[in-house]
């Protein structure tokens, strides 16, 4: 009878290098598999997002008359601190943010806190109701705004019939209260965006830490300060954070409501952008140059934001 053959052993270092071998060789395999998923994206958020920002910032080192472009260094950036349509404009874009921002989140958060009481009838309907701004048509509700505001508008109708003006409020052709309008306008619509992110929020946080402060003898508004407003702080830093990079890039309320006018007043950096593309003798190197001068402006106020809020990390 023959015997059989005996298998080699291997060595204990010998084992070793094949398994890590081995575990390469599936690492290399799941990680091909996975960069395969992502591969289109990255391509596409390459030739759709970075080739555009870093051709803007290369075209804002250029100037000329449409094509006709020519490189002028740092020009154009020196050109945005002696350029007052600009400075105007970014003042009102700064004073749209100051104002309105604030007014915007403690809305959506004072109606949040009412939307969330269990005792509330009807809650999904003004939920609804006042959500529903915010996915309208921006053209559509701009031209709407536009008419209500009027000078025979039925905002002023309104106010002439409870004697509550005498004469008809100038609200588009007034510098302050085509300002107001704008900022009435933007409120309207993006409150009710805000105030689904806090009520998400709010529906998580255990309702016994309400009732242990009405124990406590806290009431309502207390309640609301010192609980609801600490508990949701990352929630509000995030809506402050999106509601102020909208505001910076604000552009179709004033253009369709107002114009930029009268006489700039209500002009924003990004209307400028497009005057000084389509409106004005075409000038893509400056019109560059003043949108890489919103991003400097959402860092900065992000940046603030953070700091504002106690992020150490910012």
């Amino acid at each position: 009878m023959e015997t059989a053959k005996s298998i080699p052993q291997q060595s204990p270092p010998q084992k070793e290098k094949r398994y890590r071998s081995l575990g390469r060789n599936l690492r290399f395999r799941n990680g091909l598999i996975g960069w395969s998923f992502i591969l289109l994206s990255i391509v596409l958020i390459s030739i759709f997002y970075f080739y555009p920002m870093i051709s803007a910032l290369m075209l804002s080192f250029q100037s000329g008359t449409g094509r006709n472009l020519e490189y002028v260094g740092f020009d154009n950036y020196f050109r945005l601190f002696k350029d007052p349509t600009f400075l105007t404009a970014v003042k009102n874009t700064v004073i749209y943010l100051m104002v309105q921002v604030p007014v915007m989140i403690f809305l959506a958060l004072l109606i949040s806190v009412l939307l969330n009481d269990k005792k509330l009838m009807g809650k999904g309907w003004f939920r609804t109701a006042i959500f529903l701004p915010c996915v309208t048509s921006l053209v559509a509700y701009s031209v709407i705004f536009k008419y209500l505001f009027g000078s025979d508008g039925l905002i002023n109708v309104m106010l002439m019939n409870f004697a509550i003006v005498s004469q008809p409020v100038q609200w588009l052709t007034d510098p302050f209260w085509a300002k107001v309008t704008i900022i009435i306008a933007i409120t309207w619509r993006w409150t009710g965006y805000n105030m689904i992110f806090y009520l998400s929020a709010l529906q998580n946080i255990d309702n016994s830490i309400y009732e242990a402060a009405k124990i406590d003898g806290a009431n309502a508004i207390q309640r609301f300060f010192v609980i609801t407003i600490p508990l949701l702080k990352p929630i509000i830093l995030f809506t402050s954070i999106t509601s102020t990079i909208g505001t910076l890039q604000l552009f179709d309320e004033v253009m369709n409501i107002t114009g930029g006018g009268p006489g700039n007043s209500t002009l924003t950096i990004s209307q400028y952008i497009y005057n000084l593309s389509f409106k004005y003798t075409p000038d893509f190197g400056y019109a560059a140059t003043v949108s890489y001068a919103i991003v400097v402006l959402i860092v900065f106020f992000s940046i603030l934001q953070f700091k504002m809020a106690g992020d150490k990390n910012a």
